[in-house]
């Protein structure tokens, strides 16, 4: 076995006896980042998480950290700016936003050998044991340097992923340990290197519709108020004022991002959906900081925002350890080259076909020809997030921020419209990643580029249907509050039903598991997404990747330029670039 589980339901039976002795909902922990503390995260988050009570965890960041404080003794002491601002926000959050300044019941800081704050708790690192450390060493250095290449003078953030209650954890156990060597890899490889680093995470929610963990939610909101304290409207003035009374520039982003995902989501943002951030122009607004320090070319508001990015990320989820390296640790110039060929060819054609003969099979069209006669954008990389202004763009006199997933390996697009029958086979992206059956596809019918889901299995249906009903609801709930102009309400409303995404796999060493963002990379295997898409125009409230087994399904891929010369991309499921 990679790591003890006899030693981590010890220490899980451990904490939640000494956290018998406090009262308490929400917990705090921080301090300057020590292995041993940030291993005891694992059991200590399992302990938290079963007993029902959240956790927020920010290492390193002192300033923020120390800002926290400040907001929370302002907040007891009755702060009249604080209150004011308080105040104004409420009347449209029906005052949850207040329950954002009580200061946590437990809070605990990372010392020597043990947790000290509220109680003491010892640290419990025992459970974890080195697998391949060489490797994922190479792996770590490898994300740093070819996936997110942070700059000395940049702040680095490391997202890691805590452990969800027995009841709720539907993903191996194993897998989210994996997760914590992973993040070390990158955490080691990034400590004494950077100026500035912060280690974070949070308990995720079931659904994007519920109540935020609140330190997390209120760190978020501050964030944004920050970025958007020059906008001329009542409740940026009044922040504006609170932010110079406690020196909140102190809550700054980080200019390179390494995450983790697991099951969940961050849930409500308050702020968001019922005011939003606008860009400084007042065209358009945001419903999340994110938007503003990402700038993506495919979020509308990033063309109405005068504003540069400031932050860049690479992700993953929590990905077994075996596959993970071997996916990581691959030949990027290689693998971008075989990329390139493609969009090479899809950039000379005007559709694309993807054909099966088999039974439940894909067959399908996807359109790369706007109605103005332009073309579709052909993604140039999915694994390079090097640069915090996206160089495509950069070219254009455009400033867009990058993402990428990690691992990395497709060739992607916006489709102007697809037509045809969608076979999902492989695995589906909802709340977490669901294996697909290829006895019982998914199978999609699309036209007009609207899709309608035919036949699958019952449990990813009910799934897919919930993912969408929230998906609506924040739409609603944007159009209610204003939060949003009309026009973009009216545009994520016209895509919602729409194919968003195909993409070509280049990964040589990706492999078959239960995790979509490896899936989606698998050489010679496709994937598309419902609903939104990679350019502004095609923007939605979701995003759902279903992967499609090419070599299975012995597929055809082939590109038909302007003269119906055909342009091969795959045949029988192989690719023949």
């Amino acid at each position: 076995m990679k790591y003890n589980f006899r030693e981590f339901n010890r220490a899980v039976a451990y904490y939640k006896n000494q956290l018998k002795k406090t009262e308490f909902q929400n917990a705090f922990i921080y301090g300057i980042f020590n292995g041993q503390a940030f291993l005891s995260l694992a059991p200590l988050s399992r302990a938290i998480h079963d007993s029902g009570k959240d956790i927020y965890v920010s290492f390193s960041d002192r300033e923020e950290n120390i800002a926290l404080f400040d907001i929370w003794r302002e907040y007891e002491q009755g702060n009249n700016t604080m209150n004011e601002f308080i105040d104004l926000i409420d009347k449209k959050t029906k005052r949850k936003f207040k329950e954002l300044f009580k200061k946590p019941e437990l809070i605990l800081e990372s010392q020597n050998n043990k947790f000290k704050g509220t109680i003491e708790l010892d640290y419990n690192s025992d459970w974890f044991m080195e697998y391949l450390p060489d490797r994922l060493d190479q792996t770590g250095k490898i994300i740093l340097k070819e996936v997110i290449n942070p700059k000395k003078s940049e702040k680095v953030a490391v997202s890691f992923q805590l452990i969800p209650s027995q009841k709720i954890l539907d993903e191996p156990l194993e897998d989210y340990l994996d997760s914590y060597a992973i993040s070390l890899s990158v955490i080691n490889n990034s400590l004494n290197k950077y100026n500035l680093l912060k280690i974070s995470s949070s308990t995720n929610r079931e659904s994007m519709l519920d109540d935020p963990e609140i330190i997390s939610e209120l760190i978020t909101t501050l964030l944004g108020c920050e970025l958007s304290k020059n906008i001329d409207e009542p409740v940026f003035k009044i922040y504006k004022k609170l932010s110079k009374e406690l020196n909140l520039s102190r809550i700054k982003p980080s200019n390179a991002v390494f995450g983790i995902r697991g099951k969940g989501y961050h849930g409500r943002h308050y702020f968001g959906e019922s005011i939003g951030y606008p860009t400084p122009d007042k065209k358009s607004r945001w419903d999340s900081p994110a938007g503003i320090l990402y700038k993506f070319s495919w979020y509308p508001q990033s063309h109405l925002d005068s504003r540069k990015p400031q932050s860049r990320i690479g992700f993953t989820s929590t990905v077994p350890i075996d596959i993970f390296i071997d996916s990581v640790l691959v030949d990027y110039k290689k693998m971008r080259a075989r990329n390139k060929k493609i969009i090479d060819i899809m950039n000379k054609c005007e559709k694309i076909i993807v054909k099966s003969d088999i039974e439940k099979g894909s067959d399908f069209e996807v359109g790369l020809i706007k109605k103005d006669m332009t073309r579709r954008e052909v993604k140039p990389s999915d694994s390079d997030a090097r640069y915090l202004y996206n160089p495509y763009y950069k070219k254009q006199g455009k400033y867009f921020g990058m993402m990428a997933n990690i691992p990395g390996g497709e060739a992607f697009t916006t489709p102007e419209y697809v037509k045809g029958k969608i076979a999902g086979d492989v695995v589906i992206s909802l709340d977490r990643s669901y294996r697909l059956s290829p006895k019982n596809p998914l199978l999609i019918e699309v036209k007009n580029n609207k899709y309608k889901i035919i036949s699958g299995e019952k449990k990813i249906i009910e799934q897919l249907n919930k993912k969408r009903k929230e998906a609506w609801q924040r739409i609603l709930e944007q159009k209610k509050n204003k939060s949003i102009p009309c026009e973009l309400i009216e545009l994520k409303k016209k895509n919602f039903d729409n194919i968003g995404e195909f993409a070509i796999n280049t990964n040589p060493k990706a492999r078959l598991c239960d995790y979509l963002i490896v899936n989606e990379k698998i050489a010679n295997m496709i994937h598309i997404a419902l609903g939104s898409g990679f350019e502004a125009d095609k923007a939605t409230e979701y995003h759902i990747d279903i992967v499609i087994d090419s070599p299975r399904q012995k597929l055809d891929i082939y590109g038909l330029d302007k003269n119906s010369n055909t342009n091969w991309i795959i045949k029988k499921g192989r690719f023949v670039i």
